[in-house]
């Protein structure tokens, strides 16, 4: 089974060459999973709060690749599956605010930005990276029954960021405005793969398209097995059938005035009493088809029929 750990874990690998991406995927970090914090006389700070160790490892070399300090601490959800979540702290300092202003996370007054400046994601690179940053920070895959991808944001004008990042790439999503934040959301599979094709999840899209086709082969079996068994129950209730038709005609005596054809099918239902109507054709003198042994059949329940 495919989870978004696997995803995280796959996309965590990708370390982007250039500044470029690095500043969009750190962008999308911090708008789907920062926060700001206020601290006394002025300071500040920034915090990433990922569910990921790989996306916090992930965060963490980004951070030391623009020049800043970061320190990881860890803690336990206070949710029944008490899941071990990683925080990412930056202090606020004159390095921080230039990488920060120029990801559009914060603006010059340290205030926080819902969306970054389109800039960010002018090259088709840097919109490969926001995304990638996207689900990194806030990103859900569920494959179980319906599929479903989920980008997680803060607000409401990041998710439709999002949207539309993801549509200059030729990914139709939607967004969804939840009690505490937003999601930018696919629900189909050709929108998920795509999407995660753009991110860098080549070995996701390749595992899911696997089981697609693991799953139309197993369905179409299915579907051959259960066409096969109404086959056979037709055929052996339409065999019991003849078979009584025989009976009734032999216990009347009827069958001693039939043509020798109808004798020929009527002695060779009794002697076979489950073959279908190919056998049976096989075995007459000279063969013949499917369709005559079947008429001959027919016409034996006929006759049956109008001995009550």
């Amino acid at each position: 089974m495919i989870s978004s750990e696997d995803v995280r874990e796959e996309l965590a690998r990708i370390a982007p060459s250039r500044d470029c991406d690095r500043r969009a995927e750190l962008s999308a970090l911090f708008h789907s999973a920062g926060s700001l914090l206020l601290r006394a006389q002025g300071d500040w700070a920034l915090q990433v709060d990922l569910a990921s160790g790989a996306a916090a490892r992930r965060a963490f070399a980004l951070l030391r690749d623009a020049g800043i300090r970061s320190e990881i601490r860890t803690y336990r959800r206070r949710a029944f599956d008490r899941a071990t979540r990683y925080q990412l702290l930056v202090a606020g300092d004159a390095r921080a605010l230039r990488v920060f202003c120029a990801a559009g996370v914060v603006d010059a007054r340290h205030a926080p930005l819902a969306r970054p400046p389109r800039h960010v994601v002018g090259r088709a690179c840097c919109r490969a990276a926001y995304l990638r940053g996207a689900f990194l920070g806030g990103g859900s895959l569920s494959v179980a029954r319906s599929p479903q991808l989920e980008l997680r944001t803060a607000s409401s004008a990041s998710a439709h960021f999002l949207e539309h990042v993801a549509a200059r790439e030729g990914v139709s999503l939607a967004v969804a405005e939840r009690a505490r934040h937003a999601v930018t959301y696919a629900k189909n599979w050709e929108a998920i793969e795509s999407l995660l094709a753009r991110m860098g999840a080549s070995e996701t899209v390749l595992a899911l398209e696997e089981r697609a086709v693991v799953a139309e082969t197993s369905a179409r079996a299915n579907r051959l097995a259960n066409a096969d068994h109404a086959n056979l129950v037709r055929t052996s209730r339409a065999a019991r059938l003849q078979l009584e038709a025989v009976e009734r005609l032999r216990a009347a005596d009827g069958l001693e005035h039939l043509p020798d054809t109808l004798r020929e099918a009527a002695a060779l239902r009794l002697r076979h009493p489950s073959e279908s109507l190919r056998e049976l054709a096989a075995r007459t003198d000279p063969p013949a088809t499917k369709a005559a042994v079947h008429r001959r059949l027919r016409r034996l329940e006929e006759l049956a029929a109008g001995l009550s």
